[in-house]
């Protein structure tokens, strides 16, 4: 099996939106990214911190889904990295309420042995000097670099993040943060700008509007599946790229035509995620469930037009 590196948060959440509230759950962009991953055959580990109060529970859970947990450090005494945000009624935008950096304030990374020559890694959202503390343990370069980062980022260590930037070859950010980024408006352009600082591939999601998919001068557009209802944003960029990097490492294909498939693994997997609070949905999924979805996606995006 092929391994996949996965960097980032494992957290604790407190969310609001217009459908409800919830007390302290669980959270992070590294839990959502493995649980998504979880569904390929890959084997996958996680490398985070977390403090002396972040239930056992939680982490057997990652366990189950056979996420290796050796790479996620446990402080004595310490905190654990808390969020609360509240979201408006679009779903789309949100008021963050609470940061609490906790142990994540001084978090060194240590890659596990076993995952130094990993196929993928995913870089999750982090400060860019963790990022590049973890590509500068790799015993070997990977076949493929994915990074996610946010405008928070952009606004407080751009200069460490365009380091980063320069040593990926994949970055998925939102349509507002590629435009920060690049400066540039139209995001085909914001697209070709962000090539020039380094990665071969950029996805830009738009939430309930799909994501799109840049390399060179080929473009590839997937919709978002629409839903019903959604009663929770939280997770699922995160949710994606988890699907993303899951299907990749599993196929072994870096093409564009495969990175193709990836984006639609990654929005189908994402548009459970939203389906109730924090990681509840995505703890339950199965395989059958997922597989019924990509048929919607399918159905979705397939038509016969004469030329």
């Amino acid at each position: 099996m092929n391994k996949l590196l996965i960097v980032g948060t494992v957290a604790f959440d407190a969310i609001e939106t217009p459908f409800g509230k919830t007390d302290k759950i669980l959270g992070g962009a590294a839990t959502y990214i493995g649980l998504s991953a979880s569904h390929f055959n890959v084997k996958s580990a996680i490398v985070s911190v977390v403090g002396e109060d972040f239930p056992q529970e939680y982490l057997n859970l990652l366990t189950s889904r056979n996420i290796d947990i050796s790479g996620i450090e446990v402080v004595k005494g310490g905190k654990t990295f808390f969020w609360s945000g509240k979201y408006h009624n679009d779903l789309n935008s949100r008021d963050t309420l609470i940061t609490e950096l906790n142990v994540l304030a001084d978090f060194n990374p240590i890659v596990p042995q076993d995952y130094k020559d990993a196929d993928v890694v995913m870089l999750g959202n982090l400060h860019p000097i963790v990022q590049t503390g973890v590509l500068n343990q790799m015993a070997s370069k990977p076949k493929l670099v994915v990074l996610d980062t946010m405008n928070f980022w952009m606004d407080c260590a751009l200069p460490e993040l365009l380091d980063v930037i320069k040593r990926v070859d994949v970055i998925t950010i939102n349509d507002e943060e590629a435009r920060q980024l690049s400066g540039e408006y139209s995001l085909v352009k914001a697209a070709a700008k962000i090539h020039t600082m380094g990665p071969k591939y950029v996805v830009i999601k738009k939430g309930e509007h799909g994501a799109l998919l840049f390399h060179n001068k080929e473009v590839f557009f997937a919709p978002a599946l629409p839903l019903e209802e959604v009663f929770d944003p939280t997770g699922a960029g995160d949710t994606f790229a988890g699907g993303f990097s899951g299907y990749i490492a599993q196929s072994e294909n870096i093409s564009f035509n495969n990175m193709k498939n990836a984006i639609i693994q990654g929005s189908n997997l994402a548009s459970f995620c939203v389906e109730k609070f924090g990681t509840e949905r995505m703890e339950s999924l199965n395989k059958l469930e997922v597989k019924e979805r990509l048929k919607q996606f399918k159905s979705l995006t397939q038509f016969d037009i004469e030329l």
